[in-house]
């Protein structure tokens, strides 16, 4: 049976979602931030025949995000059902596992899709980490944002990026962000920073560092910083790469591949 949730279902919900606090960051980091019960975002249970929380959709503006527990049955075709119906449909993202399963009830409508690996870090490869200095490394503070962005913006990788000196400052003022560099030569030469940070998880962006000063180490110094940081305060650390060069630098650190996440654009209803 699948109903809307609201907030007395929060801890059933949270329950469910926090068993893969990585897996489910998106999800936790917008229950966390708005709740159940905004116009622009909502969240759906499908229980089965005991009563137990099975899966649950959230819908966040025109995106959808499903999820439910491994290897367990649940009504992909009545979520299906619920996203068809809503006129600002046209996304939906998950791991792959599960949205493979709504995908037939969606064909007609899809654009295209795009998967890349997934992965997360609950602990640091001591063996790779452990000599790897972090003396030079620095936490960005708001006043940093508009340098943070020079450097993303000069490396080649990141020239479709739609990240703006006020996105990045407000980030980091609300906590949600946050960004380590190197500087050399009175430059900032390389980053490495966070994303949807919630109580449980954070998700690593914005690897980088200038083409001239590639080779020295600056970026594995950056995100083992930001790393044991993170999992200091306990929370679980994921990212998606599509690179397998990239992959094999953070698995070094600690990354372990989780899956794959989906990324899927829909027309929308005509009318």
């Amino acid at each position: 049976m699948i109903r809307q949730l609201t907030e007395a279902d929060h801890e059933i919900c949270y329950d469910l979602v926090k068993e893969q606090a990585a897996e489910n960051l998106f999800i936790i980091g917008d229950i966390e931030a708005y709740g159940y019960e905004q116009d622009f975002q909502k969240l759906w249970g499908d229980f089965d025949e005991n009563g137990e929380l099975r899966a649950v959709l959230l819908k966040y503006q025109e995106n959808f995000i499903p999820y439910a527990k491994q290897q367990r049955d649940f009504d992909a075709e009545g979520f299906a059902e619920i996203m068809l119906q809503d006129p600002d449909f046209s996304m939906m993202s998950g791991l792959k596992d599960i949205t493979e399963r709504l995908e037939p009830f969606l064909s007609g409508r899809l654009k295209r899709k795009r998967e890349t690996y997934y992965a997360k870090c609950t602990k640091l490869n001591s063996s790779t980490t452990e000599n790897v200095s972090t003396t030079d490394v620095y936490l960005a503070v708001p006043e940093d944002a508009e340098e943070l962005v020079e450097l993303l913006n000069g490396v080649p990788e990141f020239s479709d990026s739609i990240i703006t000196v006020e996105r990045k400052r407000r980030g980091i003022e609300k906590g949600v962000s946050r960004s380590y560099f190197i500087k050399e030569d009175g430059r900032m030469v390389s980053t490495a920073s966070t994303t949807a940070e919630n109580s449980l998880s954070a998700m690593v962006v914005g690897v980088a560092t200038l083409l001239e000063y590639k080779k020295k180490g600056y970026a594995t110094q950056c995100m083992v910083k930001l790393c044991h940081q993170l999992l200091q305060e306990g929370k679980e650390l994921c990212l998606f790469y599509d690179n397998p060069a990239a992959g094999a630098i953070y698995k070094r650190i600690g990354f372990q591949d989780i899956g794959f996440w989906m990324m899927y654009s829909y027309n929308k209803m005509k009318g």
